[in-house]
């Protein structure tokens, strides 16, 4: 069995100062893959025994960044797409283990008035050509805050957010595509109807009211559905305004 957890932490040092480290320890993952770190290198030594981890930091000092830490030792490990364009803002980290890919992913947000929906399709297109390159060689386990929320019962207002970042026709539909071109997300093929979400905002007590969207993920390619046995979305975890998610391999 092995377990993968993701988490955006939104920002790790203030999450570490809400529970961050018994949280780890709680959930006791082979993989613990972090988005929105918000660090650059040295700002924060944060071990745990047993743990290798491995970081992409953006360029621009407090925003996005990426961690993995893992009890395994993978054969390669790789930051970014290889793309000029897209490798700056530390969005990406892939370890290469014995049988598989893992791919750890912050996906840009589209942000307010959609004003980086162009930039974001072409993310897209170039981060499915990557999956898709990787999981010709062997089995891809990609997982993230994908800043999508995929069908409408994947977030509490699919109505009034139709336009709204995150749930536009254009952002649904790549997700869609990744899906086509031979992957799975987890969660939904074990628990086709069951409404749990991910993220709430900070406003308008939102998670009181569990006002929230399913936007973290685990996707992974087809042949490796056999394999699922659960996934999870942890919603008692508090530290950030997304919660862990988790996947569970035989």
């Amino acid at each position: 069995m092995m377990k993968l957890i993701s988490w955006n932490v939104n920002g790790l040092r203030a999450c570490v100062g809400k529970g961050f480290e018994e949280t780890f320890k709680q959930l006791d993952a082979d993989f613990f893959c972090l988005q929105e770190t918000k660090m650059q290198a040295g700002q924060l030594d944060l071990s745990f025994p047993g743990y290798d981890s491995y970081w992409n930091y953006a360029d621009k000092k407090g925003y996005s960044g990426t961690a993995i830490y893992t009890r395994h030792k993978p054969l390669t490990v790789s930051y970014g797409l290889g793309i000029e364009e897209h490798d700056h803002e530390g969005r990406v980290i892939t370890l290469e283990m014995d049988d598989f890919f893992l791919v750890t992913v912050y996906t840009p947000n589209s942000q307010d008035g959609l004003r980086r929906l162009d930039y974001r399709m072409q993310w897209e297109d170039d981060f499915r050509a990557y999956l898709l390159k990787l999981d010709a060689l062997k089995p891809v386990i990609v997982c993230g805050d994908m800043n999508v929320a995929h069908n409408d019962i994947d977030l509490k207002n699919p109505a009034t957010n139709h336009r709204n970042a995150g749930f536009t026709d254009e952002e649904r539909e790549k997700f869609s595509a990744l899906l086509n071109s031979g992957f799975t997300d987890t969660f939904r093929q074990l628990y086709p109807e069951q409404v749990t979400y991910s993220w709430w905002s900070y406003r308008f007590h939102a998670r009181e009211k569990n006002i929230g969207w399913r936007i973290d993920y685990f996707v992974v390619s087809n042949r490796l559905q056999e394999r699922l046995q659960d996934a999870a979305i942890h919603t008692e975890v508090m530290g950030s305004d997304h919660c862990p998610v988790e996947l569970v391999l035989k």
